[in-house]
């Protein structure tokens, strides 16, 4: 390896995508540089197995990039442990290369894009930043689609992403006739239907050093280790798990996308956390593999197997990835960094412990908390509608909110992260996100899980002694934001079934509500 390089090149840890033009030539004259950093671990408290995947992914990644000929650095911890900042590392780069020119791709969180544009500002050198060439939209673009403060809707986008992209359209029209199949996709998970579930298709890649490494430098994690990373942390593998997906469960994700279990799992196996749920967010989120890829193989599969794959499951899949994940990243960096502060309804309450370590009566946050603890993962039902709501209708301040959701899963990024907590489940933001507070009763639960049957608490009442805490929170909830709500033709029903209750079952139902809420850490 020369000892001078021309340009440095910075490669962060969730950018490791192979088919960036970056790599489309080799230069005898670049050095790329992929780092383990102390900032990257500490500014929020992450799971043990999201570091890991992470730092596993980015040391694979600089691996791929040296077989193919670039000259990369892969500095772990122990060779980063000195520098605070990420610009003090380049700095030092910089210097020890003789490096003219630095250019990065523009990061996908704030405070790193931030942090390198000021820092960009400020030395004394030519710099360039680079689009990520990953998302449909570019950067450029989305000012097009999104404006800071206007509420926007999914479905209107999403529309308009399926006809720009020509992506299941017949024509001018949707393919299949229809552009949202959703209402075909809210089935419960029946006894007869648990022993179908298709066990997951997991990896076992060795992070046992990067788990040592972590511990020598004192990173502050949580969460169950593994020594064998499950997550895909290379380009085969991603591509092995989305195969898979197309294979086992596409033809049943859209029809159980929603359902939630505690029932699947038996001495032999382990797929009730997994369900029909493709876990291909982790390797979109690094860049390991393009949502474009994704996108086009599930509809090919499809459209090789229309017999045994049906359009509403393969649009109800391909509504997560050119909607949803791309309207949630327009939402954020149009409205970045009010977003981050905005607390629409006032909510100032801590999260409960037991956040941290699943010890709750109620089954259904205890399973969803320790699943999430267990594999830093959950799917997105048990995130809007069982933890989330849980922190909605309990009026957790939603930085702390916020702070949980980044730290525990696996593919938490905040451009990805924050309008879905703090919008779409918190409502912080006044509606930006969502028409509505996704706000529910512990019937919800019961509906689309078996979580109530094994529940200490009783689901069916709402303030006797042993009563759902969800019922009667709920209830405080949508009384105490009334002036906030009752606008919505969406909350009529709710406030005209409030109001036909007599006062004295009110007063009742509002006295327990606070009961719980002034004793959240022994519900």
């Amino acid at each position: 390896m020369p000892q001078t390089y021309q340009t440095l090149r910075l490669i962060l840890g969730d950018q490791l995508n192979a088919s960036h033009s970056w790599y489309s030539s080799k230069d005898e004259s670049t050095l790329y540089v992929i780092a383990e950093l102390n900032q990257e671990t500490s500014y929020v408290k992450h799971h043990i197995q999201k570091v890991c995947a992470f730092f596993a992914a980015m040391k694979a990644f600089s691996v791929a990039l040296q077989k193919a000929g670039h000259h990369v650095i892969h500095l772990t911890l122990d060779d980063t442990h000195s520098f605070d900042t990420l610009p003090a590392l380049i700095d030092h780069l910089i210097s020890k290369y003789d490096i003219a020119k630095f250019e990065y791709q523009l990061p996908d969180e704030y405070r790193l894009r931030e942090q390198l544009s000021i820092y960009c500002a400020e030395i004394d050198l030519d710099t360039c930043a680079y689009e990520s060439e990953h998302f449909y939209l570019s950067d450029s673009e989305l000012s097009n689609y999104f404006s800071a403060g206007k509420k926007h809707r999914l479905e209107a986008f999403y529309r308009k992403m399926r006809v720009r992209f020509n992506i299941l359209m017949d024509g001018e029209n949707p393919y299949g006739g229809e552009w949202n199949f959703d209402s075909n996709n809210r089935n419960k998970l029946k006894q007869k239907d648990l022993s179908d579930i298709p066990e997951p298709l997991i990896f076992a890649n060795d992070v046992s050093d990067i788990w040592n490494r972590l511990k020598r430098h004192e990173v502050n994690t949580f969460g169950t280790y593994e020594a064998n990373s499950l997550w895909p942390i290379t380009r085969m593998q991603a591509k092995e798990l989305l195969n898979t997906f197309c294979e086992t469960q596409l033809p049943k994700f859209g029809f159980f996308q929603d359902a939630m279990t505690c029932k699947a799992d038996d001495m032999y196996t382990k797929k009730q956390w997994s369900l029909y749920h493709s876990r291909l967010s982790f390797a979109l989120n690094s860049k390991i593999i393009s949502p474009q890829f994704v996108v086009d193989t599930v509809i090919a599969h499809f459209m090789q197997h229309k017999q045994t794959v049906d359009i509403a499951q393969v649009e109800g899949f391909v509504r997560q990835i050119i909607g949803w994940r791309e309207f949630v990243r327009g939402i954020y960096w149009v409205n970045m960094p009010k977003y981050a502060e905005l607390n629409e309804l006032d909510a100032k309450r801590d999260l409960p412990d037991w956040f941290w370590d699943g010890k709750t009566h109620m089954n259904c946050q205890k399973h969803a908390v320790k699943q999430s603890l267990d594999y830093a993962y959950a799917h997105h039902i048990q995130r809007l509608m069982v933890t989330g709501n849980f922190c909605l209708i309990a009026g957790i301040d939603p930085r702390q909110v916020d702070d949980w959701y980044l730290g525990v899963y696996i593919d938490a990024i905040e451009w990805v992260e924050m309008p879905n907590t703090r919008g779409m489940s918190q409502f912080a933001d006044g509606g930006i996100v969502g028409s509505k507070a996704y706000a529910a009763s512990g019937n919800y639960i019961n509906k689309m899980s078996d979580y109530c049957s094994d529940c200490r608490y009783d689901i069916k009442s709402v303030a006797g002694d042993n009563a759902c805490p969800l019922n009667a929170m709920y209830w405080q909830f949508m009384n105490t934001h009334e002036a906030q709500f009752a606008a919505n033709p969406r909350n009529r029903m709710v406030y005209a079934t409030w109001r036909k209750k007599p006062p004295e079952q009110r007063v009742l139902i509002l006295e327990k509500a606070q009961h719980h809420l002034n004793n959240l850490n022994e519900l």
